[in-house]
């Protein structure tokens, strides 16, 4: 079978592009509203892309040619936190991607607690068990549809108690979820453990 992508409309490439580049990591970001109001939206288009300084990099794409709320608060404030979810919270974190009003707070509809930033004013969620509250570094545009790839500075780390060991994550014990095509998640699943790689000291150009 061969597609050619210009036959395509901006939606059937997407289904077709989040159904192949799977499975994806989950960035459960929170925001503030002008006014106060705490967003929660989920987004799958996500990575690192350095670690010195640690920075993370979201694709954020646009709703009939507007900035999601998102986009729209991190470009206004410069400040967010960017949640990795586990299995116990794949419903509310599917359920924070359905669309409101500015004015109404999906953390305070789907009743999860937050506790204030430490080095960022937006409040991030309590029982998450990772939270990296970022400022804002750069936006990047790509394509014809007003996606945006926005990169923050991780400026603290928050990881519930014993998901570290060692100076590694546990991740078994993080239990992360992951986006596939559609409204479909995964687990982890089975982890095969291969033979380490000597690996050159990271270090600063």
């Amino acid at each position: 079978m061969q597609i050619d992508p210009h036959t395509l409309t901006p939606e059937a490439t997407y289904r077709l592009l989040s159904g192949l580049v799977v499975p994806r990591p989950i960035a459960w970001i929170s925001t503030l509203s002008p006014t106060g109001v705490v967003n929660l939206a989920p987004f799958s288009c996500f990575t690192f892309v350095s670690n010195r300084p640690p920075l993370l990099g979201v694709n954020v794409g646009r709703k009939a040619g507007r900035r999601k709320d998102t986009a729209a608060h991190i470009h206004s404030r410069g400040e967010y936190v960017v949640h990795i979810g586990d299995a116990s919270q794949l419903n509310a974190i599917h359920e924070s991607s359905e669309e409101h009003p500015e004015d109404v707070s999906e953390a305070e509809l789907l009743g999860l607690a937050t506790l204030p930033g430490e080095t960022v004013t937006v409040p991030r969620l309590r029982d998450a068990p990772v939270a990296m509250e970022c400022r804002l570094s750069q936006v990047i545009p790509f394509g014809d549809t007003g996606a945006e790839f926005i990169v923050g500075e991780v400026t603290r780390f928050h990881l519930r108690d014993g998901l570290m060991n060692d100076g590694k994550v546990e991740t078994l014990a993080l239990d992360p979820v992951c986006r596939i095509g559609g409204p479909n998640y995964a687990t982890l699943g089975r982890i095969v453990t291969l033979r380490r790689m000597q690996q050159t000291e990271k270090s600063v150009v």
